[in-house]
């Protein structure tokens, strides 16, 4: 191998689409970031890649499926989750991961998060939270903060947004983190930890939005990362429900939720299989 060909060389060409870079993602964007943690995870933590299925709705971070190197579909608007239970269901075998954004999954796709929760399918869910719909306009999401300032609410939100790992621990999720793109140490070891257990797992990644809630909230993609660094602390083990997200008072970081109950698959072979003992 030549010195020229050992530096063209990037460790995720393996699982990169390498022929559709550069990606679409806005400069100072932090989906990147995340979407980086999550193949070098995917590569680090010794699952079968052959086995391994992207699954993302529309959206900002839902082009990640577009990207990656391996069996994906990038599904209609809300509907990824419904998509990745059936191929579960379908093949209890495959590694079944759900990379999309906050609109995506909570808003026109909150109905299917709560019910997936419910039901322990064994599925990897991402979050990338950047607190607005970034590519149809910068639109007010369900994870918008209170008085934030979008193109739906250009005074500002005068609605609360979701504590996401409130909402899926109390859903029925079981395991549940929240990193920034700054923390690509903890997000990583999480997302590893999340693709190697049993049930639903659900990681919200933090990350910065500059083009639309950067900008008309007068945060430069810095700053974000700023706040990030100054006002986080990590409460591993925090009871969801003491989990804040207040760029003013603080945000709280690490796994809250890490347990084990039966899977959907579990379940149902359980109750619905018809018993293979002839002789009874």
């Amino acid at each position: 191998m030549s010195k020229q060909q050992a530096h063209s060389e990037h460790p995720l060409d393996g699982i990169l689409r390498t022929d559709r870079i550069p990606h679409i993602w806005c400069t100072g964007c932090g989906i990147g970031t995340a979407f980086s943690s999550c193949l070098v995870a995917m590569q680090g933590c010794g699952i079968d890649l052959k086995k391994t299925v992207m699954v993302s709705g529309i959206g900002c971070s839902g082009r990640a499926a577009g990207y990656v190197k391996l069996d994906s579909y990038h599904t209609t608007h809300g509907r990824a989750i419904p998509f990745a239970t059936g191929m579960k269901l379908a093949n209890p075998n495959l590694n079944v991961v759900v990379f999309s954004g906050d609109g995506d999954l909570f808003a026109i796709g909150g109905n299917h998060f709560i019910h997936a929760a419910r039901r322990n399918v064994d599925l990897t869910v991402v979050c990338v939270n950047n607190f607005n719909y970034g590519m149809t306009g910068g639109q007010a999401a369900a994870t918008t903060p209170s008085l934030a300032r979008t193109t739906t609410t250009p005074l500002g939100n005068p609605e609360s947004p979701f504590n996401l790992p409130l909402l899926a621990y109390a859903a029925g999720a079981t395991y549940v983190a929240r990193w920034t793109i700054l923390h690509t140490r903890d997000l990583t070891k999480s997302f590893e930890e999340a693709l190697l257990r049993r049930g639903f797992s659900f990681i919200e990644v933090l990350a910065p939005c500059p083009t639309g809630y950067g900008r008309r909230n007068r945060e430069k993609p810095l700053e974000t990362l700023q706040i990030y660094r100054e006002r986080t602390i990590t409460r591993n083990g925090a009871h969801p429900s003491e989990v804040i997200l207040d760029f003013g008072k603080g945000i709280t970081l690490g796994k809250f939720v890490d347990l084990e109950r039966p899977t959907c698959t579990e379940m149902y072979d359980r109750t619905c299989r018809p018993s293979l003992d002839v002789s009874a």
